[in-house]
């Protein structure tokens, strides 16, 4: 795993709170980036009206708080980035999903969008500060980055995907927080490199220069003299060092007028970073073997054991036949409400936008028939143009539907509002069904694998929609 980090999102200034929100939620869900929209989804929201649903949120906050939002949070932004070639994007985006389900403990409506326009699969996850029922706001706790990285750690662990050995600070100069341990730079190293031809003792500068040579630098000469280490990318010009590497700093230091105390030189060279304990338990774990993981085996496998016995005999699971049944019936189950969720989300555009287009009919319908009396005379579809070409679009997505007879306004609205209740009862159950499957697959596999069913399922199954 590379980095990942969380940031508060303010309004911007001279923009109202709907652009503000609306300009973060298009910039992560932009289709180039993710292939259409395919790669985004959304928890209590639909990913193509969050921006609204979210300011619809914040104003009910408003009337139910009577508090504003002036100068305040809008929202929250997660990124979290994946080891180049590591993980395929539908699997990014299913971590994603289960990083903001987890910081958020599933109160914050949320959209997950992954992008696939780097080397590197990342998502951005975008979720509301303000809760689902509308009566509070997220608490952003301190040192939230560092929360979040460890959770986005452990759903890699969990997933058998690595993680960063040594993140990078949020704030503050990268070079300054390594401190010593930091790899010297290439202006430093060519300081280095003149401070060792001159302890040689030269006799003078142009042997320093032979000294420079042999140190594998190559010199440009003219106005000024510029040195270029191996493989390095440019030329550096020596006026462009310290005061003490100058030209006439260095003839001065080879002649003795000019003495330089040189700084103490760490004991040993530089060396990267070591492993951190996340990464050293990692490998420890992976590898059979070791007397570390025997014993670690040994302890997880008698807990598992005892977790798989109380399972089975509280649930009279007692045949093998009847344990695979439950284990299929609560897939089943799970993915069915997945399913319907699904069927809904595709159905509630389709309704607003028949919606509209109804509405639009209707104004249009009157000019539309005065058109078709005029014999389709251009001039009066030139003085009425954009009233024509809707009522001809709305005609057009009537038939693209199939419809012989518009349904009214009224059975749409009550549609909609029977779907998101049907909706909001499905999210109610989908969290307890996912329970469910997970712990029948896991106490599944562990039968598995104590039988010796090598062809069955071994590892628990996590799944979302």
């Amino acid at each position: 795993m590379a980095a990942t980090w969380i940031k508060p999102l303010h309004v911007n200034k001279s923009k109202t709170i709907a652009r503000t929100i609306s300009d973060r939620t298009d910039y992560a869900e932009n289709p180039n980036k993710t292939r259409q929209g395919e790669l985004v989804t959304g928890y209590e929201c639909n990913p193509r009206t969050v921006d609204a649903e979210f300011l619809l949120a914040k104003q009910e906050y408003t009337d139910k708080t009577s508090r504003s939002h002036t100068n305040n949070i809008l929202a929250y932004h997660i990124r979290q980035s994946f080891k180049p070639g590591e993980v395929d994007v539908e699997t990014a985006n299913k971590l994603g999903y289960e990083l903001a389900m987890r910081f958020t403990k599933g109160r914050h409506a949320f959209i997950v969008a992954t992008h696939e326009d780097k080397a590197h699969t990342h998502n951005h996850i975008i979720f509301n500060s303000t809760t689902l029922d509308c009566t509070k706001k997220f608490r952003n706790p301190l040192r939230s980055n560092r929360i979040v990285r460890h959770i986005s750690d452990f759903i890699c662990i969990e997933n058998g995907l690595s993680v960063i050995e040594n993140p990078k600070p949020s704030k503050g100069h990268y070079g300054s927080w390594l401190g010593e341990s930091k790899e010297p730079t290439l202006r430093e190293k060519l300081q280095n490199t003149i401070d060792d031809s001159l302890a040689q003792k030269p006799a003078d500068f142009n042997e320093f220069l032979r000294f420079m040579e042999a140190a594998e630098y190559e010199i440009k000469r003219g106005k000024h003299i510029s040195f270029k280490s191996k493989g390095g990318r440019g030329f550096l010009r020596l006026r462009s060092l310290d005061n003490d590497y100058t030209e006439g700093a260095i003839r001065e230091r080879i002649d003795g007028a000019r003495i330089v105390r040189l700084k103490e030189k760490p004991a040993s060279a530089y060396q990267p970073p070591s492993d951190n304990l996340l990464m050293q338990i990692q490998r420890c774990v992976k590898p059979k073997g070791s007397h570390g993981y025997d014993n670690w085996a040994k302890v997880f496998n008698l807990k598992q054991i005892a977790k798989t016995f109380s399972f089975l005999q509280e649930n009279n699971l007692l045949e093998y036949s009847k344990l695979a049944e439950k284990a299929q019936q609560a897939k089943n189950d799970y993915h069915g409400i997945c399913s319907r969720i699904k069927e809904i989300d595709s159905r509630l555009p389709v309704i607003t936008s028949l919606q509209k287009h109804i509405g639009t009919y209707g104004k249009t319908k009157d000019i539309y028939a005065e058109y078709r009396k005029s014999g389709w005379s251009k001039k009066f579809h030139l003085a009425h143009e954009h009233k024509i070409e809707s009522h001809k679009a709305a005609k057009k997505a009537f038939n693209e539907l199939g419809l012989t007879k518009l349904p009214t306004t009224k059975t749409l609205e009550t549609e909609y509002a029977m779907l998101l209740a049907e909706k909001k009862t499905l999210w109610a159950k989908h969290k307890e069904t996912r329970q469910n499957m997970l712990d029948i697959l896991t106490v599944k596999a562990n039968a598995d694998e104590l039988l010796g069913h090598k062809g069955d399922e071994k590892a628990k199954e996590t799944e979302r929609t």
